[in-house]
């Protein structure tokens, strides 16, 4: 090959080469494909929806602590003993305030000694009606000192049903045993038994059978501020009174 024709080759690949260059410039640059882009997101949504979901199992037993009541107590039992209903305990006084949880000398008035042979009731008698003691009641609807309710409002006033805040207690053979918040000391009903406090309805409770075959209350749904509110808005058309109940 003579030397004319070899630069008129190196010319043409230099032409070439240019040329490729200038195409490959105006080119636009491959983008990566779109799945790399989900790949982050999906480890993200699959880590947070496993780290929720054991979260709503293990925080539940880790926030909540139980006791049992001092002694078992069938309100059947009772709810069937008296003709008065709930008010033969949970009575009113004269002045119209309300006498909550009985003392023991209402108790003692019908159990000086022991009533059958169930081995609950010697306990109750010897631990506390013969050395005059009060039984320690853990209240599941004790409110936060900075709530007022009055029962007689509720009771005489609105004639409300006791079923319709505590449930149908007076079917239950056995009492639950009590929940509360480690953090608040509040009973686990003024938040409800729901991790988020959510129920389909405020007054929605769930009834079990005992191993005995006899019936017992497990919880109520809960017993929150919402609930009361929005009562308070069906019976009376009150919405957002805040002071009537805190003081």
């Amino acid at each position: 090959m003579s030397t004319i024709e070899e630069k008129e080759q190196a010319v043409s690949q230099d032409e070439q080469a240019a040329e490729h260059a200038t195409v490959e410039a105006t080119r636009e640059p491959k983008k990566p494909g779109t799945w790399r882009f989900l790949i982050p997101l999906a480890a993200f949504a699959l880590g947070f929806v496993s780290h929720f979901s054991l979260g709503w199992v293990i925080l539940p037993p880790i926030l909540y602590a139980e006791k049992q009541q001092p002694i078992d107590f069938s309100h059947k039992i009772h709810q069937e003993a008296v003709d008065e209903g709930c008010e033969s305990c949970h009575y009113f006084r004269e002045d119209g305030s309300f006498s909550g949880i009985p003392k023991l000398e209402n108790c003692a008035e019908c159990h000086e000694e022991p009533m059958g042979e169930d081995p609950e009731e010697a306990k109750f008698i010897k631990e506390y009606v013969e050395p005059g003691k009060e039984i320690p009641w853990l209240i599941y609807g004790r409110q936060p000192q900075c709530v007022f309710f009055s029962h007689a409002a509720h009771v005489k006033m609105g004639e409300l049903e006791c079923i319709i805040c505590h449930g149908p207690i007076g079917d239950s053979d056995h009492v639950r045993p009590y929940q509360y918040n480690r953090l608040t000391k509040y009973s686990r009903d003024i938040w409800g038994w729901n991790i988020a406090g959510l129920a389909k309805n405020g007054w929605d409770y769930l009834k079990q059978a005992d191993d005995s075959g006899g019936t017992k209350i497990e919880h109520p749904a809960r017993m929150k501020m919402d609930d009361c509110a929005e009562c308070h808005m069906e019976k009376r058309g009150v919405h957002e009174a805040c002071f009537v109940c805190h003081k």
